[in-house]
């Protein structure tokens, strides 16, 4: 272990104290503060913050995250800064209503339960947790799934809802990626009877209390995986809300779990489904971008939420568009999560 620092973040007055051997954000997850993180890899810049005053390293990150020019001007990345003295950090989103509600992870041995095809190239996952072991989390997070035989770990959000106490199941939906290094492995390779490794949680997308505003839930092929957990979560407790899932997918034999969506709905006092297909005319099913299908239905959604998972492009334009029609951009919640197809 190194020598350890005190980092203040502003403008929220929050400290905590980081290891020198551990990133910012890393320090955070461990003394229950959530800052805002997607990829926990230096790629996303979803944890981008002003360093105000202290001295810091950074670990390797994509430009694409951090250009040169903001590194310049005093940007960071809170997933690969190291604290070398105290550092005082202005954080750039943030929610405030969250900060201090984090869970901190912790690692949990688990075994194969299910690996079930939902699609041609998406699979349900299902995952016993050890009796002995306890994962608490809330309902939109995710965890990371160590790949067996290595020191790597892959990002997968659970779709059910959290058990109370040890033991329990997690449900994952995943896209299978040629070459990926765990996604690979749902082909067969993993069976039930397996064990796997599993830390967390991780993730802001978590539903806010906020009866009175609508919501706009929006995903795209295994973005499903928290979209579907938060639609649980809505139909378990007959929420009044209207909520709108707006889901994108490429031709019909990309759709799934249409059977479970309708019965969910009709828990909700105002709830439609509106699948979207990009690259198939054919059917009953709305056609184009999943973009372009908001567009048309939505108009004004200045008092609106919305919960955000898929592709980062999805992601970015769908951002875009929610802010035009007048979301204000922190009551839009997403995880933006990157591909990895090492092999």
């Amino acid at each position: 272990m190194g020598d350890k620092h005190r980092i203040r973040f502003e403008p929220v007055g929050i400290e905590i104290e980081a290891d020198e051997d551990e990133t910012v954000l890393d320090a955070a997850f461990r003394q229950g503060v959530m800052l805002m993180h997607g990829c926990k890899e230096g790629q996303c810049s979803s944890c981008k913050s002003f360093l105000l005053d202290g001295d810091q390293q950074m670990e390797r990150y994509s430009t694409f995250a951090l250009a040169d020019y903001e590194s310049e001007e005093g940007y960071v990345l809170l997933c690969r800064v190291h604290a070398y003295g105290d550092l005082s950090v202005e954080l750039i989103n943030y929610d405030e209503e969250m900060l201090l509600s984090g869970i901190p992870p912790r690692q949990a041995r688990t075994t194969v339960a299910a690996v079930q095809p939902l699609t041609h190239d998406i699979v349900r996952l299902g995952l016993m947790i050890d009796p002995a072991d306890e994962l608490p989390y809330r309902t939109g997070q995710y965890v990371d799934i160590q790949v067996p035989g290595t020191d790597q770990w892959r990002s997968f959000s659970m779709a059910g809802l959290p058990a109370e106490g040890p033991g329990g199941q997690l449900e994952f939906i995943i896209k299978r990626y040629p070459g990926g290094l765990f996604s690979g492995l749902l082909d067969g390779a993993l069976t039930p009877g397996d064990p796997l490794t599993v830390k967390g949680p991780y993730g802001t997308c978590v539903m806010r209390d906020a009866p009175d505003r609508d919501l706009i839930l929006l995903a795209g092929g295994a973005g499903m995986a928290p979209i579907l957990a938060q639609l649980r979560g809505l139909a378990a407790t007959g929420s009044a809300r209207r909520t709108r899932f707006y889901y994108g997918a490429r031709t019909r034999r990309d759709l799934f779990a249409l059977d479970e969506i309708a019965g969910l709905g009709d828990h909700l006092a105002d709830f439609a489904f509106v699948p979207a297909l990009s690259e198939d005319a054919s059917g009953p099913y709305e056609q184009g971008l999943i973009t372009e299908i908001v567009d048309r239905h939505e108009g004004d959604l200045s008092q609106a939420d919305a919960y955000l998972c898929g592709p980062p492009p999805m992601c970015d334009a769908a951002f875009e568009l929610l802010t035009a029609k007048g979301m204000p951009e922190e009551r839009i919640f997403l995880d933006k999560f990157t591909t990895s197809t090492d092999t």
